[in-house]
């Protein structure tokens, strides 16, 4: 894991899938070969996961299907 603050020049946006409320707020950032850098728009200099761009895929279409519900 990597922290948020090891990629300066990064420009990250909301994920649509966020409340707009200021709660669940998941952040991604585009632009890298390979992978996806997610983090948590409430802890902008926390940790960052680093997906691999296929999982990544796999993972929105499973949420966009409804695979997964509510907590």
């Amino acid at each position: 894991m990597i922290s948020a603050s090891s990629l300066p020049s990064v420009v990250w946006r909301k994920s649509s899938y966020s409340s707009s409320n200021g709660g669940d707020c998941l952040e991604v950032a585009d632009g890298f070969l390979g992978v996806v850098p997610v983090r948590d728009s409430k802890d902008p200099h926390g940790p960052v996961l680093v997906f691999p761009a296929g999982g990544w895929v796999s993972f929105l279409s499973l949420v966009k299907g409804g695979e997964f519900s509510a907590f």
